[in-house]
């Protein structure tokens, strides 16, 4: 996969945060709820470290990104020193060591743009995983074609950035309906200035069917799969595909 530079450029990083808003997220709460009991976490695509610092303290939590923008954010956060941040590709994370609890959110599972790529990440996230330990990560249902939303009339909104002011945000989006892959583009026009920052991603909707048959190769099994974060059981018009299992 190419470097994106919403998320390996400064200055593109730095809005991540503003975006999103991870303390709020339904994802947020449901993992930290997840990780009750857990004695060891390992987050997977960290981004600026958010869940994981606010999952460190009292266990042993190690935050992986390939982003060093990302990281940086995350090293800087109040209690990121509870946690052991590490710049590598979740594809080829070996770190000889096992977890209680391995998470991949915040939709990271979908810059795995082919079925090789997606197999390495599920042998990763198995490699990782304590007899007993549970994995759970995030998939937008392709049947809901939420992409479709995302142009950018749709997305325009007002971003108050702390050294910039007020920026104008919006997105534009592509499909391509050959491999299934979305590419976004994410704009920030500052006002002050007129000075905009972009970034193009690209991102994957696999099927169902195809995580069910790669779960299984990799020594994974699914407990339950949720159609949402706040619990809902996954049926065909869900909007996420979320499997929570363990090692089979």
């Amino acid at each position: 996969m190419d470097e994106d530079r919403l998320y390996h450029d400064p200055a593109l990083a730095d809005f991540y945060d503003l975006e999103n808003g991870w303390d709020r997220s339904p994802d947020f709460v449901f993992c930290k709820a997840l990780a009750e009991g857990a004695g060891s976490v390992l987050d997977l695509g960290c981004g600026t470290g958010a869940l994981a610092v606010a999952l460190s303290g009292a266990r042993a939590v190690v935050g992986v990104d390939p982003a060093p923008a990302m990281l940086d954010i995350a090293r800087a956060k109040p209690g990121a020193q509870g946690v052991d941040f590490v710049e590598v590709d979740a594809r080829t994370l070996r770190l000889g060591r096992r977890f209680d609890l391995v998470l991949l959110t915040g939709h990271a599972f979908q810059v795995f743009l082919t079925v090789e790529d997606r197999r390495a990440a599920l042998a990763t996230i198995a490699a990782h995983l304590a007899p007993g330990g549970r994995f759970i990560f995030d998939s937008r249902n392709p049947a809901r074609r939420e992409w479709e939303e995302w142009g950018p009339e749709e997305s325009m909104r007002l971003v108050e950035h702390p050294r910039f002011g007020a920026v104008s945000a919006w997105n534009d989006v592509a499909h391509d309906p050959a491999t299934g892959i979305v590419t976004y583009e994410t704009h920030y026009e500052i006002r002050a200035t007129g000075r905009r920052l972009s970034a193009a991603s690209r991102i994957a909707f696999p099927q169902k069917a195809e995580l069910d048959a790669l779960l299984a190769e990799a020594g994974l099994k699914v407990e339950r799969w949720l159609g949402d974060w706040e619990g809902g059981d996954w049926r065909p018009d869900a909007g996420e595909m979320i499997p929570l299992g363990t090692l089979a």
